[in-house]
């Protein structure tokens, strides 16, 4: 897929990190499946593995912690 952001590159699927902030709390989530950029980085996430991210965004939250770092686990 040409990627939507710089027009140039095309995407490729690898890894990624995907940092996610709410209010106070920055959470980081490593080894992530995505489609890559290889001209500029951007990733862009599957609708599968977007859900995944977001709930495991909403069990971190539970955590109150003000950065949590988790691995994404399939």
């Amino acid at each position: 897929m040409k990627c939507v952001i710089c027009k140039q590159g095309e995407t490729r699927p690898g890894i990624t990190t995907v940092t996610l902030t709410r209010g106070e709390m920055t959470l980081v989530i490593k080894k992530v499946p995505a489609d890559i950029c290889e001209n500029c980085g951007e990733y862009y996430l599957n609708d599968e593995i977007s859900r995944k991210v977001l709930a495991m965004a909403e069990e971190a939250m539970k955590h109150n912690q003000e950065v949590e770092v988790i691995q994404f686990a399939a």
